[in-house]
């Protein structure tokens, strides 16, 4: 999945942000059980941007509502 940058994510409709985070959430979530399965992470730096962009969602929704 392709990092989410802020512009991105303000001109997606709320329901589009919506799917997004649950897909960046089930996402994250996989990179973390193969991680504690195998014991080593490949890429530790991917969990790290998920968390990051999953942050960024919720920040950029949560500000969406107190426009409206």
């Amino acid at each position: 999945m392709a990092i989410l940058r802020s512009k991105e994510i303000w001109e997606m409709e709320t329901e589009d942000i919506q799917e997004k985070l649950v897909e960046l959430k089930a996402e994250l979530a996989k990179n973390i059980s193969k991680s504690a399965a195998a014991g080593v992470n490949e890429n530790p730096g991917k969990v790290r941007e998920l968390k990051r962009t999953i942050a960024r969602v919720l920040t950029i929704m949560n500000e969406k509502q107190k426009e409206n």
